[in-house]
């Protein structure tokens, strides 16, 4: 090997790196354009662009030092982009793991055949006087490497994602220059970079230059204190810079000026020997100060001048603490509505540019997201800047994840054990102790001075031990005007006892409702946090609401951060629809994998929206209706800002909807002032029109433009009820009190059928399912496949748990069995009914109960289903019933909620109305495929096309769902793209569908979403029709 074997070797994490310091790109004069804009600056030369490339399937392969070659690139390279990944480049293979180390678990060793990537960047170089040093830096490069310039090795370093620095002044010439670097895919540090993600390997961020004078100011440290309240608001504040230099000290000024450009304060630079990391500080007073917050991210530019450069700089005067278990900002509780957010793109995997990050930045706004957790890693830099900028708070983390230390073989495997055991390997191994800190100081020195990190994060899902109480202990003593956390000292062995003095926040992931009000119940010191919690994996999550409530009502809940972001995934290309096709784990080849755990986001891996974030959008929204006083006609709206008043903030209108119709509408004035977390009391007295189902829908606007939303912007909207003399859907009142019907209704029986025949109408029921075979409508068929009873539906990824439950008891195999159907006919109506369980092969019927059909001279089919379930069955997916129609009856009209899919814990993205939609529209394309599109809470649906029509009309409301696929489909196909149509549109009328849950990764389904009770049933009358029959609806009247 012709390189030192650093790379498992914990004696040696760095060497001849500069030491960690602030980051900022310096420049010869004041810079006006915004910080992340570095390229503007004279002093920055980025070398990102074409390099050239080889891989080696492994380090013993490198048998010639690349590096001394002076001109044309060595054989065997060819030029690639930089910033990338060589996985994405078609080098090596892609994998996806989540828990578990896809290397042998051998710390510090790696592989002997260790994959490498040896690049070569020429440049060219103009010596500048006035700043004659050149500090080389590297923003992101995944395990570890080598860096030679000009043929002379200049240093070795690792952790991924944390910028390493070199002063290359000693070798960098005038003119041609030729950086070499050798990149290894494992190393030890690759023990504490398990995190759930794609393994992915190279220089993925950027790569550039700063020259710079002899001596300067090298890191400084920016922090803001609020002096005393007056009134509302501090009268001063104070922001203190302390600084160190290189070279020696040079003469330093600072100047504080606001968004017009006055000098609010200025000041210099004075020895001071109060820190050990600085030494030499200054204190600007600012009277008045206007205070950053996510809400009003107002920024001061802070401009350092020393002798030729100058670094220009963004500050937000806040002040972050942890009083009487609440998180204040400024003094005020606030609530983190947060998300996890890994860098992914699907064609380029962790590398993300500045508009992918302003992207993701503007969705999360739109969806009322104020917070983000750099999981489980520090982003770019840039990242941050912008969360300043617009206004995001951030729980930065340390790249430091040793999770695979808990799945290592152990005799008794049990949770329990597996939990004893798992911090001895690293977590609480002193032998780790240094390179744990090394990533608290990495993360933390450089993002020090943002406003909007309000707490650092030592890591993920390590268990606990000495390593991480040494970072957390530094990182206390270092910056104490921060909250710390680390959730996984919940995981610690019975030992000895820990020392919890150094985090500040109670943190947990995916905790049950009720073991969040266990501990507010215990007078608790800290505040909670859910630092994950309802995993948006798939059709997710469910329960967002519920944990929404008790965030609301506590302040002790400073919220939390979503899981995910984003579904990670990588892009293959396009199906032969034009769909793009992205494969997740086990798709490249790889052994070792966990499948599609990592398509877990809020938006598809090309940050197209799923419904889960229009659903955390409207349980977050900053308004809410809290009460409405119909008799009076008083509507309470409370303010969810923590620090603005809802009166300069929104605008309120409000509709009436009967029957899906907008029958009258208006706007409410927000007068007087509404301050953070009150309520107010407005006028609205709508005109309701005395029969019909009617709500009030009142939404919420933006007032004015904030960063990133105009103003007009939908902040999220309430929906309420309306009491009337006659609340039910005006079709299912006519059917329910129709007259009957005077003329013929013809039975016949023949064999295992049963034919039933009114006005144009003609039904076939098989006496051995109680179910219709044929179903006509002036002599049009309209069953292509006989009806079914349905109990089962594709599992969700929220189901991966009870699916196991609902297999063993043959719920996907479960078919309608009868055993006596009888026939009574009366004047203009014949009934059929039958004594029905669902039985499936090896098991005992699941449930029994009785289909009653009944066919009236007007045309009219209805269904009573009762069904009691089996004692001892598990809870039910669902309880319907399968229509198989013709695939040209693809047009849906509908009404109930929408128009998100809905169910019973995810529908508050949804409101009730009339909607109107194609079949295929209507499905949700999940990248696995899984029960999705379905509404719930409707009064009727008609499905049309092709000359016919079928209106399902419920005297109790029910859910539907249309889609071209059957749910055997959805269960069985490993993608979305590899989907095939079944040729009918599949309606399914359910009387009953469970939950979604976060199942996935997080506590098992709530009781009042399963569909568990004794007895179940519904209520139908279904209505065929040809075009020249179809009725209309008359105007809503009041």
């Amino acid at each position: 090997m012709i390189v030192p074997r650093y790379f498992e070797d914990l004696g040696v994490l760095h060497e001849h790196t500069l030491p960690p310091r602030a980051y900022y790109v310096p420049a010869s004069a004041p810079t006006a354009s915004s910080p992340w804009e570095r390229e503007k600056s004279d002093r920055f030369h980025l070398l990102s662009g074409r390099w050239a490339f080889r891989y080696l399937p492994s380090i013993h392969d490198l048998t010639e030092p690349f590096w001394e070659t002076p001109d044309a690139a060595p054989e065997g390279f060819t030029m690639i982009q930089v910033p990338s990944t060589w996985q994405h480049l078609g080098y090596d293979h892609h994998q996806y793991t989540n828990v578990r180390y896809p290397i042998p678990f051998d710390p510090p060793h790696v592989p002997q055949d260790n994959p490498c990537g040896a690049y070569i960047r020429d440049f060219d170089h103009t010596p500048n006087p006035v700043a004659p040093t050149t500090q080389l830096v590297f923003e992101g490069v995944d395990s570890c490497f080598y860096v030679w310039l000009n043929g002379a090795y200049i240093g070795y370093s690792q952790v991924s994602h944390a910028t390493a620095e070199f002063d290359v002044t000693e070798h960098i010439r005038p003119g041609a220059n030729r950086l070499a670097v050798l990149v290894l895919k494992w190393c030890d540090g690759t023990y504490l970079e398990d995190q759930d993600k794609f393994r992915t390997s190279g220089i993925f961020r950027d790569v550039y230059l700063l020259n710079r004078p002899e001596a300067v100011l090298f890191d400084y440290a920016v922090t803001t204190s609020l002096g005393p309240v007056i009134g509302t608001a501090p009268a001063t504040a104070v922001v203190e810079i302390r600084g160190s230099y290189r070279g020696g000290s040079v003469p330093t000024t600072a100047e504080l000026t606001d968004h017009e450009g006055r000098v609010l304060a200025a000041g210099v630079l004075e020895p001071f020997a109060g820190y050990p990391d600085h030494t030499h500080r200054a204190q600007l007073a600012v009277a008045a100060p206007h205070l950053w917050s996510a809400e009003d991210p107002y920024l001061h530019t802070l401009v350092l001048t020393t002798p030729g450069e100058v670094i220009t700089d963004r500050v937000g005067v806040r002040e972050i603490e942890s009083r009487d278990a609440v998180v204040r900002l400024n003094g005020s509780p606030i609530t983190l509505r947060g998300v996890n957010r890994h860098d992914s793109d699907p064609v380029t995997g962790p590398v993300v540019d500045l508009d992918h990050m302003k992207r993701d930045l503007q969705l999360m706004k739109e969806h009322n997201i104020n917070a983000v957790r750099s999981s489980h890693y520090p982003n770019d830099p840039r990242f941050y800047q912008l969360c300043d900028e617009y206004g995001f708070y951030v729980m930065s983390e340390a790249d430091n994840e040793s999770h695979g230390t808990q799945t290592r073989f152990l005799a008794d495997p049990s949770w329990e054990n597996q939990v004893e055991h798992w911090n001895e390997p690293i977590a609480d191994n002193p032998a780790w102790t240094e390179a744990t800190v090394d990533r608290m100081k990495l993360c933390v020195h450089r993002e020090k001075n943002r406003p909007s990190i309000i707490s650092w994060s030592a890591g993920n899902e390590c268990s606990y031990g000495c390593t991480l109480e040494a970072a957390l202990m530094w990182v206390k003593g270092f910056d104490p005007t921060r909250l710390t956390h680390y959730e996984s000292s919940y995981y610690r062995d019975s030992k000895r006892r820990y020392d919890y003095s150094c985090i500040d926040l109670y943190s947990r992931m995916y905790p049950g409702i009720e073991e969040i009000r266990d501990y507010l119940d215990s007078d608790p010191d800290k505040p909670f946090i859910l630092v994950e919690y309802c995993h948006a994996m798939g059709n997710g999550p469910g329960d967002l609401e519920d944990y929404w409530e008790i965030i609301r009502d506590d302040d002790r809940m400073c919220g939390g951060f979503v899981w995910e972001w984003c579904d990670h995934a990588v892009a293959a290309g396009t199906s032969d629809d034009g769909r793009p096709v992205f494969r997740y784990g086990g798709d490249h080849g790889e052994d070792i994998h966990d499948g599609n755990f990592c398509v877990d986001g809020l938006v598809s891996p090309d940050r197209v929206p799923h419904p889960g974030l229009a659903e955390l959008k409207n349980v977050q929204r900053p308004a809410r209706v809290v009460e409405y006083d119909q008799d009076e006609g008083l509507l309470t709206i409370h303010n969810d800002l923590d620090h603005t008043d809802l009166s300069q903030y929104a605008r309120v209108s409000w509709e009436v909807r009967c029957d899906g119709v907008v029958v009258d509408r208006g706007d409410i004035d927000l007068t007087d002032p509404v301050p953070p977390h009150t309520s107010v009391m407005l006028r609205c007295e709508p005109r309701i029109p005395h029969a019909g189902k009617c709500h009030l829908l009142v939404t919420h606007r933006l007032a004015r433009p904030e960063p990133l939303l105009p103003a007009g912007h939908v902040l999220g909207f309430d929906e309420v009820p309306l009491r009337n003399a006659d609340g039910r859907h005006r079709r299912v009142a006519e059917l329910a009190h129709r007259p009957t019907t005077r003329g013929s209704v013809q039975v016949a029986q023949e064999g295992t059928r049963i034919d039933v025949a009114a006005a144009g109408l003609r039904c076939t029921i098989d006496t051995r399912t109680g179910l219709p075979t044929a179903l006509s409508v002036n002599g049009r068929e309209v069953l292509e496949r006989p009806a079914e009873l349905n109990i089962w539906r594709a599992p969700t990824d929220n189901d991966r748990h009870v699916r196991l439950e609902w297999e063993r008891a043959h719920y996907h195999r479960a078919t309608a069995r009868a055993y006596t159907v009888d026939v009574a006919e009366e004047a203009g109506r014949a009934t059929i009914s039958a004594d029905v369980a669902l039985v499936a092969p090896t098991v005992q019927p699941a449930l029994r109960g009785r289909l009653i059909w009944t066919v009236t001279a007007d045309g009219v089919l209805g269904l009573i289903l009762r069904m009691r379930r089996t004692l001892g069955f598990p809870s039910l997916p669902r309880l319907g019933l399968r229509l198989f129609l013709p695939e040209s009856m693809n047009r849906v009209d509908y009404h109930g909620l929408g128009p998100f899919e809905s169910y019973a814990d995810k529908h508050r993205a949804s409101h009730h109305g009339a909607f109107s939609a194609d079949v295929a529209d209507l499905h949700e394309d999940y990248i696995r495929p899984q029960e999705n599109g379905s509404h719930a809470d409707c009064d009727e649906v008609t499905v049309s096309g092709g000359g016919l029509v079928l209106t399902a009309v419920g005297q109790t409301p029910f859910s539907f769902n249309a889609s071209r696929y059957t749910q055997e489909e959805l269960a069985a196909r490993h993608r979305n793209t590899d989907l095939r149509p079944s040729g009918s549109t599949v309606l399914c009328l359910d009387a009953a569908m469970a939950g979604i849950g976060s199942n996935s990764c997080g506590p098992a389904l709530r009781s009042r979403y399963r569909v568990d009770g004794h007895e179940l049933g519904m209520e139908l009358h279904l209505l065929l029709t040809t075009p020249d029959h179809i009725e209309t609806h008359d105007e809503v009247t009041s």
